[in-house]
């Protein structure tokens, strides 16, 4: 008599596309850091969106959110590029807990000027600088960190827990950041961002060290160097960067989001969390049925299909808020109080689709940097990385900035998002190496 078989968990889903979970198991160092991260990580995004939304309280402007990020922009290059040297020369869990603990004391400063009325625009741009500067050398030596814990078959499924992190992070922390600012205020929110913050230094602290292998250069201007030399030659390495700036640079309008929840959709700091949340479920649905994403082995051919698909749902935002703005769904006009909820709605969903390609090109871009690039090398490499993911949104909140004060407010996103259609198209159809990236014979 045939044995019984088991029924699916998900009907009508293969167990094949679900999300590899092996990595959590196979690593307690690792589980115990993806967990610390992932609670730090969702304090961080309460604290993103509340002072976004405490510039705009005192300011009224969407430049001066926007200039939250290009302020940041310098030191963290700096601090993303002298950490990578770090990594490379240090134990990368003490360089990790050290750059934790100056994001932890920014924090706490910013709650405590809150609570006693003494904040102001400038502490606002200050805390955030070094808050960033010193998260970007965490996450660079983090993700340096994990090749050591887990085989390079791993990989893969570990760049795809990190999107299901991301996801729990920007999915929950944005949208409960709005909530409580509009309930209980920003002491309480930054607060709580200072209460979660501890899970990090958990993870980290209970690592094993983590000494850099291979051939250790002093930091300085001959480890940078030194890491130039080996990025002129790591052509698929590079063409990665490029295309995240691109795509981070022209597709990136989280600074506007406040200002769009304010005059264009209305539901004021709730519609901003919840833009905020839609690109973060996208990637954690993205995360969850990653099963074949991962097992994909051409990397350079997924991140550039990712990317096109990005770019094209960063039009379809543009093309949203259109609407909104002809008046399309708003029939007794938007306030604060009063949303669009049909154009809130189709917003939301075309910035899911972003938040799931983004992601897929994450898990591609951060399997190709960890698997190809030596571990003496890739502290440095990581720092390059960590740089080109936060700075590339920066940038691109210094152009939506820009822009959206000489145009409508949905004009940078139609033509940033055709403009990293066609730039994608363009520079991977001069890189054979990199249409024929194969993960099973990685190469920089």
């Amino acid at each position: 008599m045939p044995s019984a078989v088991p029924p699916r968990r998900f009907p009508g889903i293969r167990r094949d596309h679900l999300i590899d979970l092996r990595p959590l198991t196979a690593s307690a160092p690792f589980a115990r850091m993806w967990f610390g991260s992932t609670l730090g990580g969702l304090g961080g995004q309460l604290t993103i969106v509340a002072v976004m939304l405490h510039m705009y309280e005192l300011t009224g402007s969407s430049f001066a959110v926007a200039m939250i990020a290009v302020a940041g922009l310098v030191p963290m290059i700096l601090a993303g590029l002298y950490g990578g040297m770090l990594a490379d020369a240090v134990d990368r869990r003490a360089l990790a807990l050290g750059a934790a603990s100056i994001t932890f004391v920014s924090t706490v400063l910013l709650m405590a000027l809150t609570w006693t009325g003494a904040e102001s625009v400038v502490w606002l741009y200050v805390l955030s600088v070094v808050n960033s500067a010193a998260n970007s050398v965490v996450m660079a030596t983090r993700q340096a960190i994990v090749p050591r814990l887990l085989p390079r078959d791993l990989l893969a499924a570990a760049s795809a827990l990190q999107g299901i992190a991301m996801g729990i992070m920007v999915a929950v922390g944005p949208a409960l950041g709005g909530v409580l600012v509009a309930t209980v205020g920003y002491g309480w929110t930054y607060t709580i961002d200072v209460a979660l913050m501890s899970a990090l230094f958990l993870g980290l602290w209970t690592l094993p060290p983590v000494r850099p292998e291979g051939e250790i250069v002093k930091p300085g201007l001959a480890s940078l160097v030194d890491g130039w030399r080996f990025l002129r030659r790591a052509g698929n390495i590079r063409l990665q960067f490029i295309l995240d700036i691109i795509a981070m640079t022209f597709g990136h309008p989280l600074a506007l989001f406040p200002a769009i929840g304010a005059v264009l959709l209305g539901g004021g700091p709730v519609t901003t969390g919840l833009l905020t949340a839609s690109i973060a479920i996208g990637a954690l649905l993205s995360s969850v049925f990653s099963g074949q994403v991962a097992r994909f082995p051409f990397h350079g051919i997924g991140i550039a299909r990712a990317i096109t698909v990005y770019g094209s749902a960063i039009a379809l935002f543009g093309l949203v808020l259109l609407m909104a703005q002809l008046g399309v769904g708003a029939e007794g006009g938007v306030d604060a109080t009063t949303p669009n909820a049909a154009m809130i709605a189709a917003a939301c969903a075309a910035l899911a689709i972003t938040g799931a390609a983004d992601n897929v090109s994450s898990i591609y871009r951060n399997t190709m940097l960890q698997a190809a690039v030596p571990d003496a090398m890739r502290g440095r490499l990581q720092g390059v990385f960590i740089v080109v993911v936060a700075g590339g949104p920066r940038v691109g909140a210094l152009y939506v900035g820009v822009f959206s004060t000489v145009a409508a407010l949905w004009v940078p996103e139609v033509v940033g998002g055709l403009i990293i259609v066609a730039l994608t198209a363009t520079l991977v159809r001069f890189a054979p190496r990199f249409r024929s990236y194969d993960a099973r014979h990685p190469e920089p």
